[in-house]
């Protein structure tokens, strides 16, 4: 069996190794016009190479010229780029766009006189369900409730009362504004400073020194301002006519930085309302200020 598988092997070699002419001869005469001798294993070696050098110089062309722009996929980064570029800049002018054609609408609402109306009520139940449903809290609810917001409120007290007196005995708390103070400092009537009565015009000075964390207007307290000070203490002043101070500023204890106002849904009257918050808990400004 051995010297069977040799000697077809050998039969195979010797065919690729044997030599065929090509020959091109003239249809009239029989002249030949070209011969080429070759043979099956050397047109094997023939082809591989052609395709070889094809291949690399597809490849070379790909990787080395601008022809690789025009085949998908092998587009320019910087291109990329400049695409995710502008697409990024396009979705902001939309939302821009988007924006300002809200605000210019609401203003012409406004300008036309044009408001929103109120919302429809909710049909009354006429079917009679839940005619007979005691809404009321019971004796047992009522107590319950009761004894929930009297801990809250003496479990607030305690926990402010039992930080703020080694913390703040230290400071001198500056006068804001001199008058009378009309409504006073109430956690159960959710009142966290107090209301103080001023001749109009009067300056409402900084209590400490400390930096302007908020300086604007609101609709419910008017101009109001607040200062940060040190040991985790915020001072705020509300109902202004003005504030002379913007946020960022940083001010002195004493230093004029508002005129006591009018301004704001909830102001009655010319006053300032007063307030200070320490560790996040609002305190009695009476403890601490003489008005």
């Amino acid at each position: 069996m051995p010297e069977i598988k040799n000697s077809r092997w050998k039969i195979f070699t010797n065919q690729l190794r044997n030599k065929y002419r090509l020959v091109i001869l003239n249809d009239d005469s029989f002249a030949e016009k070209f011969s080429l001798r070759l043979s099956p294993l050397g047109l094997i070696i023939l082809l591989g190479s052609v395709t070889i050098v094809m291949t690399t110089l597809v490849i070379s062309l790909v990787a080395f010229t601008p022809l690789r722009e025009y085949i998908p996929g092998y587009g320019n980064v910087n291109d990329r780029k400049d695409i995710i570029r502008l697409t990024a800049k396009a979705d902001s002018l939309e939302n821009t766009l988007s924006s300002r054609d809200w605000y210019i609408s609401n203003l012409l609402n406004v300008f036309s006189g044009k408001t929103e109306g109120k919302p429809p009520k909710p049909p009354r139940d006429t079917t009679g369900k839940y005619a007979n449903t005691d809404i009321k809290p019971s004796e047992q609810d009522q107590k319950l409730r009761t004894d929930i917001e009297t801990n809250q409120l003496a479990s607030t007290s305690n926990k402010v009362s039992a930080n703020k007196i080694n913390a703040l005995s230290n400071f001198f708390f500056f006068t804001p504004l001199k008058g009378i103070i009309t409504t006073s400092y109430s956690l159960k009537e959710e009142h966290f400073g107090v209301d103080i009565v001023a001749k109009e015009n009067e300056m409402v000075k900084a209590t400490l020194d400390g930096t302007v964390i908020f300086s604007g207007f609101t609709a419910e307290d008017g101009y109001v301002l607040q200062l940060q000070h040190n040991n985790n203490l915020t001072s705020v002043y509300k109902h202004n006519s003005m504030v002379s101070k913007k946020t960022g500023d940083y001010v002195k204890a004493g230093d004029p930085i508002g005129v006591v106002g009018n301004t704001g849904e909830t102001s009655k009257g010319h006053h300032l309302h007063f307030e200070l918050w320490y560790n996040g808990f609002a305190i009695n400004p009476q403890d601490y200020v003489v008005f």
